[in-house]
């Protein structure tokens, strides 16, 4: 197990990361484009300014992670260990990514690039987009309940296959919730 410790600027595409338990680590300024992560841990662990593009993650357990400022275009969240799966991102670029049937309840998006990116089936009770670029995400049978849209923006949810319950939406961008309906709003 390797705890507390700081990885700076390394190149994973060239070094593989050991397959260990990391916990309370920070990665920053690392490369992780297109790296196969699987069955790595990841527990109270913090990514600052990393590339995860098209990384594998396939029984890759991520426990209380925080993203800042990382791209993470295309990654398969769905393929991670999903027992207690906990994660945040704050200026991420998450376009394409896909978090298929995950129980991420309470997750904070905070200023992030959503486009695309694929909600089917997900339980995200409570979490919050604040300041999100939705555009093309796909909502079909999640759980949206409590979740503070608010800021979020440019996107579409089908009422009638999504469940909203106490959702929050601002007036100006409620629009998104009556797409399917081709009607214009003034």
């Amino acid at each position: 197990m390797t705890e507390n410790e700081i990885f700076k600027e390394i190149d994973y595409t060239k070094n593989m990361l050991a397959r260990d338990e990391y916990e309370k680590c920070a990665f920053v300024n690392c490369n992780f484009n297109n790296a196969d992560l699987s069955s790595v841990i990841f527990r109270d662990c913090e990514f600052d300014n990393c590339d995860f593009s098209l990384a594998k993650m396939k029984g890759t357990e991520l426990n209380n992670i925080k993203f800042s400022n990382c791209k993470l275009l295309g990654v398969h969240f769905d393929d991670c260990n999903d027992f207690l799966l906990s994660v945040s991102f704050k200026n991420c670029l998450l376009k394409l990514s896909t978090f298929y049937k995950l129980k991420l309840k309470m997750t904070k998006f905070d200023n992030c690039n959503l486009q695309e990116t694929d909600f089917s089936e997900t339980d995200l009770t409570g979490s919050v987009f604040t300041n999100c670029d939705l555009q093309k995400a796909m909502f079909d049978r999640t759980n949206l309940e409590k979740v503070d849209f608010r800021s979020a923006f440019s996107y579409s949810i089908d009422p009638e296959k999504n469940r909203i319950k106490k959702a929050k939406f601002s007036r100006m961008d409620i629009a998104g919730l009556l797409d399917k309906y081709d009607i214009e709003i003034e």
